[in-house]
This record gives C-alpha cells, structure tokens and sequence, in this order.
C-alpha cells in the first residue's frame, strides 16, 4: 500500500534523511525502530507532505512527494503525531467529531466505536480535552484519527510517557486497528511492544535504514539491538 524509495529530507540546510526506503502492505503493523534523533518522526512527517523532501513516495500508487499535507490526508493516510494535537478547548466528542470526513460513509469507524475501544473516553466525552490526562489524550488523538477512515495509519509514539498499564491498552488498540484491515506505520521506543505486535521492522540509524526483518530476526541480531538499538 505504502512504498517509500530514496526519500531524502531535510529542516533548513540540515539533510536529516539519506535515501530511506520502507514498504507498508496491506494488513501489516510495520515498526519504525532507532534511537532518538536518528529520523524516525522525519520519515514520517516527510510522508506526510510536512518537511522538504525528494525521492518518491506512493500510496496505493499514487506519487505524494510535493503535495500539501492537506492533499495527502484526503488520499486515505491517517497520521497521529508525537504532540497528539488536541483541542484543548473543546470537548472528548467535539474532538472527535473533528475527525470526521464530509460524506463519511455509514459503518465506518465511529463515535461508538471510540467509546468501546476506551471506556474511559465516554466516561470524560463531555470534558475538555485539555484536562484530560496524557493517557486520555493519546487515547483521543489515535481515535479521533480513526473517525476519518483512513486507509493507512501512521503512529508517532504513541506510548511515550504512558504508564504500563495504559501502554498494554495502546498495543491492544493497534491490534484492534489492524484487524479492522488498517495498516499501521508505527515510530516506537519501546522495544517489546514494538517486536510483540509488528509483521516487520526497521531500525534507522544516521537517516538510513540499517536492518529490516521480522521481530524474530531482529531478536536473533544482538549486534544491530546493540549499536543501534540500546542505550
């Protein structure tokens, strides 16, 4: 669905990305390994139209490279960012009623669905977002993507400062989302929940891919977990 080639990427006159290719197929969990700084949220911002890029990149074989973010989401890319990017002043449900796409068809990805997913969000749908807890927003930002139905999801760390209990609730999530047929892009830290639910993996270090395999093999490479993994 998503085949990424020679991206490069730059902020300013920094050149962040040296030629990444990456592939996301339909039905996967594909996750996006490497220590901090090496490009991993580039990658996917690059994707997402929101930093200079060149290479080529195609979603259901249609070019991106030099569209507007705008243009790319319209296509069926999903994209949950590090920040999460709520409305803090507007409400659990508002929020998520900003999710959703003009015309959406019936049986898609819904209020009710978000609802069952996290019990906690009906509990808080009529609160701010901006009071709610970390947890709670990251629950609201991943759902309020979900209300566009997108064909693909791309996932900025989504279990960054969470804690464990609500880590486990995330995983359990990104499962739900792929079994609802949504392919999902995934930057993550942590290891274990990365290699636990992915198909593939690929691990960045200094703006280009360094492995990719299955969690099985990245497992049996104590040397690449090593130099470009541990701390």
């Amino acid at each position: 669905m998503l085949e990424v080639r020679a991206l490069n990427a730059w902020y300013g006159k920094s050149h962040i990305l040296h030629g990444v290719d990456l592939d996301v197929r339909a039905g996967e969990i594909v996750s996006l390994l490497g220590r901090n700084g090496v490009g991993r949220s580039t990658t996917v911002k690059a994707i997402m139209g929101q930093v200079a890029a060149k290479g080529a990149v195609r979603f259901q074989g249609e070019e991106l490279v030099g569209r507007k973010t705008h243009q790319i989401a319209r296509k069926g890319l999903g994209y949950v960012p590090e920040d999460r990017a709520i409305f803090r002043d507007l409400t659990v449900r508002q929020n998520l009623a900003l999710g959703c796409k003009p015309g959406k068809a019936a049986g898609g990805f819904g209020e009710a669905q978000a609802f069952e997913l996290f019990p906690r969000l009906a509990e808080r749908a009529s609160v701010p977002g901006g009071v709610l807890s970390g947890g709670e927003q990251q629950m609201l930002t991943l759902c309020r993507t979900l209300m566009g139905d997108p064909k693909l999801v791309m996932i900025d760390e989504p279990t960054e400062g969470l804690a464990p209990k609500l880590v486990q609730q995330v995983a359990g999530f990104l499962d739900a989302v792929r079994k609802r047929g949504i392919p999902i892009l995934l930057v993550e830290q942590k290891l274990d929940i990365a290699l636990d639910i992915s198909e593939r993996v690929y691990v960045l270090g200094h703006g280009k891919v360094v492995f990719e395999g299955t969690p099985a093999d990245l497992r049996a490479r104590a040397d690449i977990r090593k130099e470009w993994l541990e701390v």
